[in-house]
């Protein structure tokens, strides 16, 4: 196997254990609280209704499997804060970014209707202390926002599509970020397509970086709110 291949082995592999790691956890949380008569929507409630758990998650998966992504980028002798972003065109590519978090954002409103489905065995949510609100911040914010576009992202371009074509890449792996988030009705992979326009734009990952992680910090801000 030559190195090319054998790079994209590895970078799939990757992405293919975060995904089932972090997945398979949110299953297995979803199954714990499951009571008779609940509906779909009612045992996805479950996933993060543990925000401790669920955070910890978050930030032990990628924390674990970064290095190994960066040392990928390492050995075939690229530069990843060069792939993170440009000075030249670092503008642009925030104003991209933005643009792709408020497309983000609408379709996040759309995708919220969905929760009238919920019936009363669904979770109610409870008010969150400092700890978890720092916690959310931190997992949601800046790990997933930040380690997730190289595992999604980063990984698909730089290493899978010289093998299997950019399009073919960029799908497969948007295909096991959807699954990881697999309790958000598919909401990831729409988002995951808006995300790979906006890298494809750039050509730098500080796009959906921005996208992803002002995403996130949102969500918890909300959550604040309405809790």
């Amino acid at each position: 196997m030559n190195d090319t291949k054998q790079n994209a082995k590895r970078a799939l592999t990757l992405a293919t254990i975060l995904t089932l790691f972090i997945a398979g956890a949110e299953l297995l949380i979803a199954y714990a609280n499951y009571k008779p008569r609940m509906n779909f929507l009612d045992i996805t409630s479950y996933v993060t209704s543990n925000k401790y758990i669920y955070f910890l998650l978050l930030i032990i998966g990628n924390i674990i499997l970064l290095p190994s992504a960066v040392l990928l980028y390492k050995e075939n002798g690229i530069s990843l804060k060069d792939e993170v972003y440009s000075k030249e065109t670092l503008s642009k590519d925030i104003f991209t970014g933005l643009i792709a978090l408020a497309v983000t954002e609408v379709l996040g409103l759309l995708v919220s209707l969905t929760y009238k489905g919920r019936t009363a065995l669904a979770f109610k949510g409870e008010k969150p202390d400092v700890e978890i609100m720092i916690m959310g911040f931190i997992a949601l914010g800046l790990v997933s926002g930040i380690f997730k576009e190289i595992f999604f992202r980063g990984l698909a371009k730089k290493f899978c599509a010289p093998v299997m074509g950019e399009t073919t890449a960029f799908l497969l792996f948007n295909i096991l970020f959807a699954m990881l988030d697999w309790h958000n009705y598919g909401y990831s992979f729409i988002i995951g397509i808006v995300w790979i326009w906006a890298y494809k734009k750039t050509g730098h990952l500080i796009t959906p970086m921005i996208a992803h992680s002002g995403a996130g910090i949102i969500s918890i801000c909300y959550f604040l709110i309405v809790s």
